[in-house]
């Protein structure tokens, strides 16, 4: 499991970006780079990190479920994900 404050920072950029989402869209569209240089450095969507959603590990991210691959892996071979069954030949 990864440290809470790590967690915890992610969330909280994560707020932040949903907080100034449209201001920055606004401020882009008017091609006003000061502007966007006042805004917080946290609320740009490129300092966003994909974590899973329990664990909070950063690596080995599956977009489509949010989850990490072993997360997936625990909940696929217990059959919670639907439509994701374990491959045998």
């Amino acid at each position: 499991m990864a440290k809470k404050s790590s967690i915890a920072r992610d969330e909280k950029r994560r707020r932040m970006h949903t907080q100034y989402a449209a201001k920055r869209a606004e401020l882009k569209e008017l091609g006003d780079t000061e502007g966007l240089h006042k805004l917080p450095r946290n609320s740009s969507p490129t300092r966003l990190k994909n974590r899973c959603i329990e664990t909070g590990r950063p690596r080995g991210y599956m977009r489509t479920f949010g989850l990490s691959r072993i997360s997936f892996r625990e909940h696929a071979s217990k059959g919670e994900i639907p439509g994701v069954t374990k491959s045998s030949w």
